[in-house]
């Protein structure tokens, strides 16, 4: 059977805008490749609510996992958890078991727990709530849809916790090969090697150093003796 897929949909303009370099991506991916849950498409959308809402529905409709990062936090332009909530027609509001978690932690902290605060225990009814053991303020899971936040140590936090209860299918392997030789100089040999392993991903990743091209030739795949007979054809063809 094949692996169940994921989308990331990756919320705030402050990645657009370029000043923040997003960093979940690839930890995301890292993670769910160990899990054997195949990443298949990243979306990134600004703080605006119809296009978060469209995003969540569209992706939500063709994979089995969608996971979200950024927007849940106590300010005016945190608006994450109410898009999720009317594109699943969930009602929101502050809700008894998230906000029994901020007050044990603020109380704790000797902070006041306010209403920017208080902001970040509004989940959509019939969510389950993401353990936070960084910052306490939890993520939610509504539908096949994981909403988490966008700091990446409360992401990574988030993404621990919630990763043990998906059901993943069969890790993805990988090998790569260096070839200092130019594209294409490789190109008839890669494409041959796609044809005749079509079950296997073969991407060719070109670089240059001190004025010599060569490129990264990686095979990827579930299949770890398909990967090793491709490699090895692969050696053998280009004569390394």
């Amino acid at each position: 059977m094949a692996n169940p897929t994921a989308a990331m949909l990756v919320i705030g303009d402050e990645i657009l805008s370029g000043r923040t370099r997003d960093a979940n991506m690839h930890y995301l991916a890292g993670e769910l490749t160990k899990q054997g849950i195949d990443l298949n498409e990243v979306r990134i959308v600004s703080d605006d609510a119809p296009a978060i809402e469209a995003a969540v529905k569209a992706l939500s409709d063709t994979h089995d996992h969608v996971f979200t990062s950024g927007g849940i936090g106590p300010t005016h332009d945190d608006i994450t958890a109410d898009c999720i909530a009317r594109a699943f027609g969930a009602h929101i509001d502050v809700r008894a078991d998230a906000r029994a978690l901020l007050e044990v932690h603020y109380e704790k902290s000797g902070l006041e727990l306010n209403d920017a605060r208080l902001r970040m225990a509004r989940i959509p009814d019939g969510a389950e709530l993401i353990d936070n053991p960084v910052s306490t303020a939890p993520g939610f899971t509504i539908g096949n849809v994981h909403v988490m936040a966008g700091v990446p140590l409360v992401f990574q936090a988030m993404v621990a916790s919630v990763l043990p209860s998906l059901t993943g299918g069969r890790p993805l392997l990988s090998q790569t090969l260096r070839v200092d030789r130019g594209e294409g100089d490789i190109a008839a040999t890669l494409a041959a090697l796609a044809e005749d392993f079509g079950d296997l991903s073969i991407g060719c990743y070109p670089f240059q150093t001190n004025g010599v091209f060569g490129a990264n030739v990686v095979v990827r795949g579930t299949d770890g003796g398909r990967i090793d007979a491709a490699m090895i054809r692969l050696a053998k063809e280009i004569e390394l």
